[in-house]
């Protein structure tokens, strides 16, 4: 069983694994392949980085002493894939929720809560916070956060069984707000390149496909291309951190004089830059950010979009 944060997880076990068996023996990788089960699952629990301070506090309240304690939420959720040809724990009896297709709630999970990870992270750490409870308690950011999860994301899902999405959505802005978490913004602001392909520009291509509002979705692209700038507001020097650092620092710096220059990767980006709708909702956002600075900005676009659609 694969619990990555990765779509069909069970399909890249499975070609990992019988890969793997068959460059040990032929027949081997092909009958792993063929007869073992490898089912999707999807699992969410928010784990920020362990601190020093959290191996002093579980000494010091507890008398433990565990070099790399895992800190969590409240929270948990676990989604597997009931392809188990000969048998299985009864791990629903766990609270493990069993069904015969994952996909809606990888999607949901994928869309919902890691990319409005990335609706927070960047517009949240150029408007001075540190902490993910702190930009998630922001109001102009929260409210950006609900638009984008309830009016962009939620309209690109799959029916969920057994799931409330409106519930699961406003039950996301409270577990993002949990001071107890700690949850750094820089850690969410991290491998970028790695992360907006997969979690939210789906969401993008599906709205643009459809004809629906993208607006939020383009404004967190403009705000991860002003932080590739690589400093903040004030002039402070902010430590990009990923495999395509220098690529993207480089075009995010020409983008006052060529706004579309960080877009035009399309690599990452595809076609992006050339959708008129989308790149002169990206610009305008950028110009934005670079006049009015990132608060102001997201005001100014949830006033807009209320205003739309009143």
């Amino acid at each position: 069983m694969s619990c990555d944060n990765i779509q069909s997880n069970g399909d890249v076990a499975r070609a990992a694994f019988s890969a793997f068996a068959a460059h040990l023996d032929a027949e081997l990788g092909e009958r792993v392949r063929a007869e073992v089960a490898f089912p999707h699952s999807m699992v969410d629990r928010i784990t920020p980085v362990t601190t020093a301070g959290d191996i002093a506090e579980l000494s010091h309240d507890y008398g433990i002493e565990d070099a790399w304690p895992v800190v969590c939420e409240p929270f948990t959720q676990w989604v597997l894939e009931d392809t188990f040809p000969t048998g299985r724990p009864p791990w629903e009896a766990a609270g493990v929720q069993l069904t015969d297709d994952v996909e809606p709630y990888e999607l949901m999970k994928l869309r919902l809560l890691n990319a409005g990870h990335q609706a927070l992270a960047y517009a949240g750490r150029l408007a001075g916070h540190t902490y993910v409870h702190e930009a998630a308690r922001d109001p102009a950011l929260a409210e950006f956060l609900l638009g984008y999860m309830r009016d962009e994301a939620a309209l690109t899902l799959q029916p969920v069984p057994g799931i409330d999405l409106d519930a699961y959505i406003h039950g996301l802005l409270e577990r993002f707000a949990n001071p107890a978490i700690r949850d750094t913004l820089a850690r969410l602001c991290a491998f970028t390149s790695d992360r907006i392909p997969k979690f939210l520009l789906p969401v993008i291509n599906d709205n643009l496909a459809g004809g629906r509002e993208f607006a939020r979705s383009a404004a967190v692209v403009a705000c991860w291309a002003r932080y590739a700038e690589s400093t903040d507001e004030n002039g402070a020097p902010i430590d990009v951190q990923d495999a395509l650092r220098d690529e993207l620092t480089a075009r995010a710096r020409r983008q006052r004089d060529a706004p579309l220059a960080f877009i035009e990767n399309e690599s990452l980006f595809g076609a992006l830059a050339r959708h008129p709708g989308f790149a002169e909702s990206y610009r305008s956002t950028l110009e934005s950010l670079h006049r009015r600075g990132t608060r102001a900005t997201i005001q100014h676009l949830n006033a807009s979009l209320a205003a739309g659609s009143a």
